[in-house]
């Protein structure tokens, strides 16, 4: 089935009004983006905390409807419903109705993290220089299915980089494993591919949680994955932990991520846009030491050494 997208600019101010207006007007689906990106990469979709306001201060907004909705019926209740809107801007699309993800694959390479770590979509050979890697080359095969995290996202870049020059190091083998918002599962699993013992991962959409186990059966590592919803996480501790979600979670989590990384421990915390992270170093600086920021294109990764015992959590992570 077709849809009808309209996309429109918005302000920060006007955006919150627009999109409720949008959702009472029936749109299927309301996605942001920055309308003032120099080029189609800088086009990062926004994922807003609850409550939280977009960081640009120019919005593009996408709306879908279905394919029947009726487009003139639309602005004219959209200057109804909000009088600012910027409906000059206006512009309507029909769009065909397809596999969204499997579209996006067609179109993901392999990605290559530090000398030895690759990320390779399911459907895709091997890359010449991993198969001359031979045993060297660590390969984890995915099916992102509808949940975030595929390695071409900076935040989860980080974190690879970060996993691969640990074992590099032999730190990760026969470790434990935490990851904090699993998605896809990409984190864990290249944890367990580059040695580590036993991962868990903890998100709260179900679809994360099926693609997380649908990509460690692809991976020959389901026997050492175990996935969980926040209220059903284990009370347990973690050689590692990452958590690669939005800066104001980790900011709210970070008692019960910190508690969740055993004496020694090391934490990586990403989704960080540069300018956010002085208030997580100081947030978890209560219980890490060596706090150290890395980046990459405008986000950043943070990561530490737990410094003393961790209590045990009243709460799970949430």
């Amino acid at each position: 089935m077709p849809f009808l997208e309209l996309t429109l600019r918005s302000t920060q101010r006007e955006h919150p009004r627009i999109e409720a207006a949008l959702d009472e007007l029936g749109a299927l689906a309301v996605t942001f983006m920055d309308a003032d990106a120099q080029t189609p990469d800088e086009h990062a979709i926004l994922e807003p905390g609850v409550g939280a306001m977009p960081l640009w201060q120019a919005l593009q907004l996408t709306a879908l409807f279905a394919d029947d909705a009726d487009a003139d019926g639309l602005l004219y209740a959209l200057e109804v419903l909000v009088p600012e809107a910027d409906l000059a801007s206006a512009q309507f699309r029909q769009v065909p109705d397809q596999d969204w993800v499997r579209a996006w694959m067609d179109d993901y390479p392999p990605l290559r993290f530090g000398p030895s770590l690759w990320i390779v979509p399911w459907n895709a050979e091997i890359p010449p220089d991993a198969v001359a890697q031979g045993a060297a080359a660590t390969l984890v095969r995915l099916d992102p299915g509808l949940a975030f995290g595929s390695g071409t996202h900076a935040t989860t870049a980080l974190c690879l980089q970060w996993l691969e020059s640990l074992a590099a190091r032999g730190i990760v083998q026969e470790k434990t494993v935490l990851d904090v918002g699993c998605g896809s599962g990409i984190l864990a699993i290249a944890a367990l591919k580059l040695g580590a013992a036993h991962a868990d991962g903890i998100d709260n959409d179900p679809q994360a949680l099926l693609a997380s186990a649908d990509n460690a059966q692809r991976n020959e590592v389901a026997e050492r994955l175990s996935v969980f919803t926040p209220i059903a996480a284990p009370d347990a501790r973690y050689d590692i932990v990452l958590a690669n979600i939005l800066a104001s979670a980790l900011v709210e989590l970070a008692e019960s991520i910190a508690a969740r990384v055993r004496p020694g421990g090391l934490l990586a915390l990403s989704g960080i846009l540069d300018g956010q992270q002085d208030e997580l170093l100081a947030r978890y600086g209560a219980w890490f030491d060596d706090l150290a920021v890395t980046r990459q294109d405008d986000w950043v990764r943070i990561d530490g050494v737990r410094r003393h015992a961790a209590p045990a959590p009243d709460d799970p992570i949430r």
